[in-house]
Parts: C-alpha cells; sequence; structure tokens
C-alpha cells in the first residue's frame, strides 16, 4: 500500500513522523509524496494555536474531499485533545494521539480487516515511560533531528501542551547514544537535540540525578559527530553550572533558541511564566560570556489578555536590547481549558495582529542589523547541498551561507569561509 505524510507544527512532531514513516515503511507501505494519491493519507496535527487546529483540519478535510477511497489517520496534539471527535469531524479512519506510534502499523491493519474507524487515544497519565521510536535517516543532509525528552509540567497559564503531551519522559542514555550512532553510521555530522521541555530532561528518570548536560555529554562522545544543536531553552536552564559544562563541550554550537514570550514583567506574570526581563538577560549574558558572538533566537506571545500598549512598547524594547538573530511572532490565540481563556481584558483580533505584525518588522530590522555585524569576518562553515550551482550551508550559529559556483567542497566537510555580504538567504562567503 501507498502513504504520504504532512507534518503540522515543531521538531517534535517533525521527528515523530519520520519515526512512524520508518516503521511503516518496514510494515510494507510506500512513501509517496502527499501531493500524489495514496492508499492512506497520514497527519501528524498541531493544536498550539488556533491556526494549528485550523490549518490540521482544512488539511484533512481536504484530503477526505480529493481522496474519498483513502484511508485518513490523524496523529499528534489536535488528535490528541479531540479524540473520538475527529472520527465524525474530519471523517478520519483512524486516530492517534501523542502515544502509541510505535503500533502505528498494527493499528492500522485493525482498521483495514475491521473495516471499523477506530480511535486509539488514552489518557496521559503519570509514570508512563518514554516511547521508544527511532529514526536512521531524515531529509535533511547534515543534519538529523533526536527526540530526547517528550512532554511538560510548567502549566503556562495560556498553553495546552502538558494536557496534549502529558507528564515528563526522558529517553534513556543508551537508547540516546544508539540512535546517534545510528546516524553518524548513515552520515550526519550534525545533532539537533529537540523535546517539549528540554531543561526537564531527566527529572523523570530512575536515580533523578540526570540532567541535559548529561544528555548533551552523551551526544558529544560519540566519534564523527561534528556538531550538537540544542532546541528551544527555558532561561532557567541557563545557570554557571550549565554554562561552564557547555564551554568544555566544543561540537556545542553557540545558537540558543531561549524562550521569552513577553519583554514585560506583568505580563510574564500573567502568563505563569517562571523568569523575569532580569532573569533572562542575565541568563543571555551567562551564556555570552562563553560563547561572546552566539546567537540567540525566541518566541514572542502578543496580545495577551489585558496587555497595555506600555507592556507590548516592553517588549519591543528587550528584543532590540536582545538583538536577536532570529524571532517567532504570534498572536495570541485562546486554547480551551487554559487559565488564559477565561482572562478579562482579551484584545480584538486585529488588535493582536497588529502587534504581531509590528513586531515581526522588528524581528526583520534587529535579525539583519545581526547579521550585518557577521560582514567579513571568518566562520566554520558545514556544506550541505548545492543549490542552483552553489554550495549552501550553515555556521554553528545557524547563518546560511551560499559560496560561489567555482567553490571546491563536498557535504559534511567543514571548511573556514569569509562571510562577505548578506543575501535574501542570509549571507555569501569565499572559502579562506
Amino acid at each position: 500500500m501507498t502513504i504520504a505524510y504532512h507534518t503540522l507544527g515543531c521538531k517534535v512532531n517533525q521527528y515523530d513522523t519520520e519515526a512512524m514513516r520508518e516503521l511503516l515503511e518496514s510494515a510494507g507501505y510506500e512513501t509517496v509524496p502527499f501531493s500524489a494519491p495514496a492508499d492512506v493519507y497520514l497527519i501528524n496535527t498541531c493544536t498550539v494555536t488556533g491556526t494549528g487546529d485550523r490549518k490540521s483540519l482544512q488539511l484533512a478535510r481536504r484530503v477526505r474531499r480529493e481522496h474519498p477511497g483513502c484511508l485518513l489517520v490523524l496523529c499528534g496534539c489536535l488528535a490528541q485533545k479531540e479524540g473520538e471527535a475527529l472520527l465524525a469531524r474530519a471523517e478520519a479512519d483512524l486516530v492517534l494521539g501523542t502515544a502509541r506510534r510505535g503500533e502505528i502499523a498494527d493499528l492500522l491493519t485493525r482498521v483495514q480487516k475491521e473495516k471499523t474507524p477506530l480511535c486509539a487515544v488514552g489518557p496521559l497519565t503519570a509514570g508512563i515511560p518514554f516511547e521508544p521510536l527511532s529514526i536512521s535517516r531524515v531529509s535533511e543532509h547534515t543534519r538529523a533531528t533526536v527526540k530526547i525528552q517528550e512532554g511538560c509540567g510548567n502549566h503556562c497559564t495560556y498553553c495546552i501542551i502538558p494536557s496534549v503531551r502529558g507528564p515528563v519522559r526522558s529517553r534513556s542514555l543508551p537508547d540516546l547514544r544508539r540512535e546517534v550512532e545510528r546516524l553518524r553510521d548513515a552520515g550526519f555530522s550534525e545533532i539537533v537535540l529537540t523535546g517539549i521541555h528540554l531543561a526537564s530532561y531527566g527529572r523523570d528518570l530512575p536515580d533523578g540525578q540526570l540532567t541535559l548536560i548529561d544528555a548533551l555529554r552523551t551526544v558529544h562522545e560519540v566519534d564523527g559527530v561534528q556538531r550538537i544543536r540544542l532546541g528551544s531553552l527555558e532561561p532557567v536552564v541557563s545557570t554557571e553550572a550549565f554554562c561552564a559544562a557547555l564551554s568544555a563541550m566544543p561540537k556545542v554550537c553557540p545558537q540558543f533558541h531561549l524562550a521569552l514570550q513577553s519583554g514585560s514583567d506583568t505580563v510574564l506574570a500573567r502568563m505563569g511564566r517562571r523568569y523575569r526581563v532580569r532573569d533572562y538577560l542575565e541568563a543571555a549574558d551567562r551564556l555570552r560570556a562563553v560563547f561572546p558572538r552566539a546567537a540567540f533566537t525566541t518566541d514572542i506571545l502578543t496580545g495577551f489578555p489585558g496587555e497595555t500598549e506600555q507592556e507590548f512598547l516592553e517588549t519591543a524594547a528587550m528584543i532590540r536590547r536582545m538583538g536577536y538573530a532570529r524571532i517567532h511572532v504570534f498572536p495570541f490565540s485562546p486554547r480551551e481549558g487554559t487559565p488564559a481563556a477565561r482572562m478579562a481584558g482579551q484584545l480584538t483580533a486585529a488588535e493582536k495582529e497588529r502587534r504581531a505584525r509590528t513586531l515581526i518588522r522588528l524581528g526583520e530590522d534587529v535579525s539583519r542589523a545581526w547579521l550585518e555585524t557577521w560582514v567579513n569576518r571568518t566562520a566554520l562553515l558545514l556544506p550541505e547541498e548545492k543549490i542552483q550551482g552553489c554550495w549552501e550551508g550553515y555556521t554553528p550559529e545557524y547563518i546560511r551561507v551560499t559560496l560561489p559556483p567555482d567553490a571546491e567542497c563536498r557535504s559534511g566537510k567543514a571548511l573556514e569561509v569569509k562571510l562577505t555580504a548578506l543575501t535574501d538567504r542570509g549571507m555569501s562567503a569565499i572559502p579562506v
């Protein structure tokens, strides 16, 4: 049978889709593009925002409309939240949430045999283990994402993720090492560690003493891995001890996605975040002390209930002060069941969009200013692929670089380059 995949949302979802794809290919399914006719369509859904809900449902309904005879599988966060309701709302044949993904082949076989739609979504209770999914290949040429953690226990007032991803579960270090070695053997030289809440890694494991640093050391010890990147981090993870440990691991890339959400202390308090602006700035300073030219990226949630114009301007000032390499801006979207959805002072959709557009433009200006500081500097480039005759790749700071057509290099073999100018895609460079 043929099967096509589409993933919405985060890198964790992307990892989960790839793991299911490998399981289904082992069971005899043939992967085809999502735009092609297929016997089965699998959509890994998102529910972080209302936009995620809408896109997930629109795509499911389009598949059902254009391919009425197919089997439709919905999994991921929206599937976990909606459960059995999606059998009717989206005419799905199999609804699978954020657990039991390792059973995907058996569940599909059951649906085909019984010719009856099936909801395999169950409660995410305390004590459930980390699901042992794995991958051995990805679509990237040199970079592979590895999921090391699932779930979150922070319960920020706006966030639905704890209810659809469940409690914190962490991957064991031996299992992590085996997967990284498999990916190394498959030719990947850069590993990106991801999870729902990376800072929580290890707190659920039997001895209770392991942390994210232990996971980093495990990957760092694998010969053949040239670079290690971290996914989204809470600023509270950036302690003196954490930064000192990073300084002893030269493979760690100086690119840090420190989640901000708001640059206003009063908004952060209403959000239920565990830090204030001063804590965030100190966390960034500790990382800069070890990595003076580190790239910082972040997420901004604007238009939170009760956000005044002054609080909005405080966020804009924080963006300028940090000098981010890149920001992702989202207008607040009330999630049913979260405290923020019931808060007074809900802003209009038009005002939230105005603020989001303003911050997006500011982010573009700040990003450009940061890139301009790299002109005529050298960096270590890891080439990935040729695009229109020119090699492209990324620096440790995740600057996308394009080399001239006559540059000699090969995928996965690092070389020193001089960054020469900004481009629409990042920066141009010449080999040193």
